[in-house]
Parts: C-alpha cells; structure tokens; sequence
C-alpha cells in the first residue's frame, strides 16, 4: 500500500487498482470498524447467558478464564489487538466483547426447554465458570430464553409460568411487548433472580434468525448500559449531600459581600477559596462518571427506539416501565450535573465579586497614598522654597561681610570710598547675584539647562 505524500503516475492500463490510489494508512482500519462489533444469529429454541464485568484496564486486556477456555478446548486464542472474539465447542457458542469499562461474556446453547425456559443449561455453567475465575465484579447478568411462538391466548399465561408467577395474579408484575414490528414478544419482570441475573423471555413469532439475533443484542445492550449508567445514581447522591452543605455557607458569603468592613475581607477571602476547593474537588470525583452515564442513558434510549414495541395484552410496555422507574434516576443525576455547575458558577461569580471589592478598598487605598504624598511634596516644596530663601539671606550676609572688609581695606587705603556706603549699596546686587547662581544651580541639578 503506497504511503500519504507517495505520489504515483497515472497509469491507465495498470491491473492493479492500487496502483492508481494514494490510500491513507488508516483507510482499511477505519473501515472495517463498523464490521467489528458483529451479531451472532439465533436460532430457536436458545438461551442465551451474558454477563458483562467491571475493569479498570486501560488497555485491552483478554481475560485468563477465556484463554484457558481456549487452550482446554483446542481453540486458538484470541488475535491481540482484537476487542471481539468468538468460537464455537460443538452446540455451544461463545462470544466476548472489550469494551472501555468493562468486557462481556456471552454464551449460546440450544437447549432451552419449553416447560422451564431458565432452567440450568450449559451456556449457564460456562458463564458461572467463567465469573469464579475473573476476579472483576459483575455489573449486569442477563438470561435470555428463546422459544417458537404458541398460540397468542396461552402465551401470557406461558410467560407467567416461564417467570414464576401465579396464573391470574400478579400480571401487574409482568412486562411485555410485541417488538421488531410484531415479529417478537417480548417478556420480562426486570427484577434479578438468585444468581442475580435478570431474565427475558423472548417468543419468536415470524423473524430470521440475523434479526433475531440482532434483536437478543439489543436486549442484553439495554440491560447492560442501563446498569452502567446507574452508577452515576449513588454518585448524585452523594453529591446531593455535599452540596446541600456548601450551598448554605456559599449563600452566607455571598450576603456578607456587601455589607461586611474591609477587616473581614480575610476571612471571606479564606471561605470563597475553601468552597471553590471543595466544589472543584467534586467535579473532578464525579465528571467522568455523570458524563458516562448520559453517554449510556443515551444508548439505552436508542436500544430502546431500535425494539419497534407496541403494545401486547394489557402488559406495560419495556420503554414504559422504564420510563417510569430509570429515566428519574437519570433525570436526577442530571439536576445533580447542572447543580454542581451552577454552584461552580455562583462560587466563581462571588470570588469574582470579592476580588473587585478588594480591588476597589485597594484602589481606594492607593488613592490616598497618592494624595498623601501630593500633599507632602508640596510641603517639602514649600520648605525647600523656604530654605533656599534663608540660604539666599545667608549666602547674601557672608558675602557682603567679604565685601565690607574689602570696602574698608580700600578706605584705609587712602582711596575716596566710603566703606560703609559702598557696602549698603553692594547689597542689592549681591544678593540678586546669590539667588541666580542658586537658582541656576538647581536647574542644572535637575537637568534643565535651558533658559525660560
């Protein structure tokens, strides 16, 4: 296969198409996905043992009861890489799934007997060896019987018996309906037996054994992924818990926002920074698991849509009872979802609060600073003026003194000047003299040299 960017010359009369195609190296791969989660077919009468069992694998791991099976039986193993493997030991079918959380067993036998379609066969003893010897738990066990339809009258009648259940009482207890556009009956209790499997009963009534087999899946799948999204339930409630604790003292915070002094800016700088800890805390503890159980939640509603129910007798339907007893307990784990959001949200909203009010004390603060020292710039320029005053005066006395003595050197002398005149009159220009050089001198100290 030529690789991407390997260019290759047009050649109309080239055999091979491949030749022609600059191919991704992921193109076969990708397309093969859809062909890799394949249905076995069933035939009637089947039961059908499934089980699927936690993990927490990151990579695809094939199970040690699998492979042992394998290596009793001749088998050859599993192909690594493969998240899928079937085989066959004679009547019996085997089939196990890789999947991100947990992996599945399924096991096929043909003798489901009419009179008791749950009793013990050989797909049960597989699959109960299989379970000793993985040490995963279990999330979800199902047992389907599959049975050639009967008359329409005796057939509630035969599921009644098929599940236990007294003829003419309790029908209330029993589910059903016709699926796959009336060419199955379907019937179940949803309430797990001794084993703790659940167990369905399927009546096939005009279906081929691919669609049959397609619609057994669809069984197991919601069966399997309605048990894995209640496991976000005792998660919510938990959460419920902890919420219920964080929403008073958040709520008292946030009262506090406006009218507390600046001396408690701390503490509820201390408490907002506690209660996003806390928040974020559960987030990160419960994010993959509500999420993953919408994701499922999903699933089991397509599963659900993909059965074409209508209505059987006057039995409650799958997707009715269903609605009725595991959509609120996924409703509520989404009103949990969107709680711990919005209580993220408001956290956020009042530490975001907190943090303008002291941005704004802080502000205010150095505004007063700044006016503070305005003010004592001022009074250091009124004092600096001040001095440079009195080092005028002073500077004008010293030089005049100089200047009398020289003034009175003259006099003696013997020159016309009269020393103390000479000295009264040099006062003027002498201290108009100091006070230029002074300020000169200041300016030149300042960096300005030019002249105004």
């Amino acid at each position: 296969m030529p690789k991407v960017g390997d260019h290759r010359a047009f050649d109309p009369h080239s055999s091979d198409p491949q030749a022609m195609v600059n191919t991704h190296p992921l193109h076969s791969e990708l397309h093969d996905e859809v062909h890799t989660r394949s249905r076995l077919s069933v035939a009637v009468p089947q039961a059908v043992a499934h089980a699927a069992v936690m993990h927490s694998l990151q990579t695809l791991q094939y199970p040690q009861p699998l492979l042992d099976w394998c290596s009793a039986n001749g088998i050859e193993p599993p192909v690594t890489g493969k998240g899928q493997f079937t085989a066959s030991v004679g009547s019996l079918r085997i089939r196990w799934e890789w999947h991100g959380e947990f992996h599945e067993y399924t096991a096929y036998a043909p003798d489901c007997s009419a009179l008791d379609p749950f009793a013990a066969n050989a797909a049960d003893r597989l699959l109960a060896q299989w379970l000793a010897l993985d040490p995963n738990p279990m999330i979800a066990g199902i047992r389907v019987a599959v049975l050639a339809g009967a008359e329409p009258a005796a057939e509630v009648g035969r599921a009644q018996a098929a599940f236990g259940i007294e003829a003419g009482k309790g029908l209330g207890t029993l589910v059903g309906a016709h699926i796959s556009d009336q060419a199955v009956s379907l019937y179940a209790t949803f309430r797990l037996d001794d084993a703790g499997f659940g167990r369905f009963l399927v009546i096939e009534r005009d279906s081929e054994p691919a669609q049959l087999g397609r619609t057994v899946q669809r069984i197991i799948d919601i069966e399997v992924y309605r048990m894995m999204a209640m496991l976000a339930f005792p998660e919510a409630r938990e959460l419920d818990q902890a919420l219920r604790a964080i929403e008073p003292d958040l709520a008292g915070l946030v009262a506090r926002l406006d009218l507390a002094p600046n001396s408690e800016e701390p503490e509820m700088l201390h408490n907002i920074t506690r209660l996003s800890a806390d928040i974020e805390q559960l987030s990160t503890y419960s994010a993959y698991r509500l999420d993953s159980s919408r994701a499922y939640h999903r699933l089991v509603g397509h599963n659900l849509s993909d059965l074409r129910e209508s209505r059987l007798d006057r039995l409650q339907t799958p997707s009715q009872f269903l609605q009725r007893r595991f959509e609120p307990a996924m409703h509520y784990c989404e009103a949990i979802k969107g709680r711990l959001e919005s209580v993220s949200a408001r956290i956020a909203r009042a530490s975001a609060l907190l943090g303008t009010r002291v941005e704004i004390d802080r502000e205010r603060q150095n505004q007063a600073l700044l006016n503070a020292l305005n003010e004592r710039a001022a009074l250091q320029l009124r004092l600096q003026q001040t001095v440079e005053g009195l080092s005028v005066a002073a500077i004008s006395y010293y030089a005049i003194g100089l200047i009398g003595y020289v003034f009175k050197a003259i006099e003696k002398a013997g020159a016309p000047v009269k020393a103390e005149l000479a000295t009264g009159l040099a006062v003027v220009p002498v201290a108009l003299c100091v006070w230029f050089l002074l300020h000169r001198a200041q300016r030149h100290f300042k960096g300005d040299d030019s002249p105004k």
